[in-house]
């Protein structure tokens, strides 16, 4: 070849290069939620992983780093850390670091009127094994908490938080809090079949699309909205398990789990384990696609062998003002509930499939002796915005009710009047940068306590990923 042909193909070849990124070298983030592909109970090998997209970096460079860019642009705050995220991604190792504070407050009515402030730290840290120079298949997750301040959530007189990311890991914090609360080793035998164990972080195990996760740091905040408070009693925040999924196209269509009814985030739990029973929780998950729209209808059952009282070993509900006011029922053996979940993706982005919004909603009913609900219900929308110019956005709007069992407000008829509860919560998560979420929020609640008027509750909730 001669000098005049290589000068020539290194002219079309930059001319192609210059064409590509003028056309492709571009391309927005993501909102904050679910893909809708993604089934509403998971046994997640990772969680938070980045989100920032993959681009092609100019003059043939390899493809850029998911954590690199201009201040503004990069999915994480503090960047690449000089190029050692990358090189830990290489070995197989993730740091997914957040900061989550809330300024939370009831405006009218409830137990109290008054604003609080608090927040969160979470640091996940996600191994994966193969690349980490151990064996293919398996992956282990760390989650640690940090929890400080104080919330809103006994000013309402409600049962269920309205912040919940504000009671777990423990319902007050004494002015603050650091646990390890979950340490799961996951191994995938196939592309068909996986198994799981450890001291597990349930909350971080349930997410159903279009809510923003269970933890309440990205979408809805009230534990109302982000889990069936029927589970709450048999199923604990923070403690030892194990169990399998079933796939199919790298979804779960079959869950099963056995949990330590134990709920020891703060303690190695190593003194209880499993000295009070067990849970068992199975899930059939059922993709669906109306309307040429992906969704899921999912069916659960759990039973535990432990023994409860009404008002103990209840990580979910805010029971300090109840505790003291209501007299002790002797023990009960065994607790069961049954539940059913279901999501429907009503858009998708054309561009961008992953940035949809539908409905979702989740039905459940229990034993109502030592659960102290009965049944429960929720019904919402939500997801990304719907606004092309605003790709970083989600928006959530749901109401919930919760059904008293006799158990509970047979406690104390007089002195303390307990009915059923409800209400209604409506966000919109602002992304000013891919790592800045700020989220105004707004709830109105009919309390469990009669006596209690209902309450109006504004929040704003701002997000940091490190």
């Amino acid at each position: 070849m001669t000098i005049q042909n290589l000068t020539a193909l290194a002219r079309r070849r930059a001319l192609a290069a210059l064409f590509a990124l003028a056309t492709g070298g571009a391309s927005g983030v993501v909102a904050q939620q679910p893909a809708p592909a993604t089934p509403p109970v998971v046994i997640e090998i990772a969680t938070e992983q980045p989100t920032a997209p993959v681009t092609e970096a100019p003059c043939g460079d390899p493809m850029s780093s998911p954590f690199a860019g201009a201040f503004l642009e990069r999915s994480k705050l503090t960047g690449n850390w000089f190029g050692l995220r990358d090189t830990l991604a290489d070995h197989g190792i993730t740091w997914n670091i957040s900061s989550t504070n809330f300024y939370q407050g009831v405006a009218s009515g409830g137990a109290d009127t008054g604003f609080r402030y608090g927040g969160r730290a979470d640091y996940l840290l996600n191994v994966d094994g193969e690349k980490a120079g151990l064996w293919k298949g398996l992956f282990v997750t760390l989650h640690g908490e940090t929890l400080f301040g104080q919330s809103a959530n006994s000013l309402t007189g409600a049962l269920l938080p309205t912040s919940l990311a504000q009671t777990l890991p423990v319902t007050d914090p004494n002015g603050g809090i650091t646990v390890l609360s979950g340490v799961k080793v996951t191994q995938a035998l196939s592309e068909n079949f996986i198994t799981y164990f450890g001291k597990l972080n349930t909350a971080d195990d349930f997410n159903q699309p279009f809510t923003g996760g269970a933890r309440g740091v990205n979408g809805f905040m009230n534990a109302g909205m982000v889990l069936p408070p029927v589970l709450a009693r048999t199923i604990p925040y923070s403690t030892f398990g194990g169990g399998f999924a079933v796939l199919k196209d790298k979804q779960p269509i079959f869950t099963l789990g056995v949990f330590d009814t134990n709920n020891t985030p703060t303690v190695s739990g190593f003194d209880t384990f499993f000295n009070n029973g067990a849970s068992v929780n199975a899930q059939v998950n059922i993709p669906t696609n109306f309307l040429g729209m992906p969704g899921h209808q999912s069916v659960g059952g759990v039973y535990s062998s432990a023994q409860y009282t009404s008002l103990n070993g209840l990580p979910y509900f805010v029971l300090q003002r109840l505790r003291g006011e209501v007299v002790g029922k002797p023990k009960v053996s065994g607790s069961w509930a049954t539940y059913y979940l279901f999501d429907q993706t009503l858009w998708a982005d054309d561009e961008n499939p992953k940035r949809s919004w539908g409905m979702f909603g989740s039905a459940g009913i229990s034993d109502g002796d030592a659960n102290p609900i009965k049944w429960s219900g929720s019904i919402g929308l939500g997801g990304a915005s719907p606004f092309c110019n605003r790709p970083l956005d989600s928006f959530g709007v749901g109401y919930f009710y919760i059904g008293m069992s006799n158990s509970l407000t047979s406690l104390a008829p007089r002195l303390l009047r307990l009915g059923d509860e409800q209400g209604v919560e409506l966000f919109y998560n602002i992304g000013v940068t891919p790592w800045c979420h700020i989220t105004p929020d707004l709830q109105i609640i009919n309390p469990i306590r009669e006596r209690v008027d209902t309450s109006v509750n504004f929040g704003i909730r701002a997000k940091i990923d490190f």
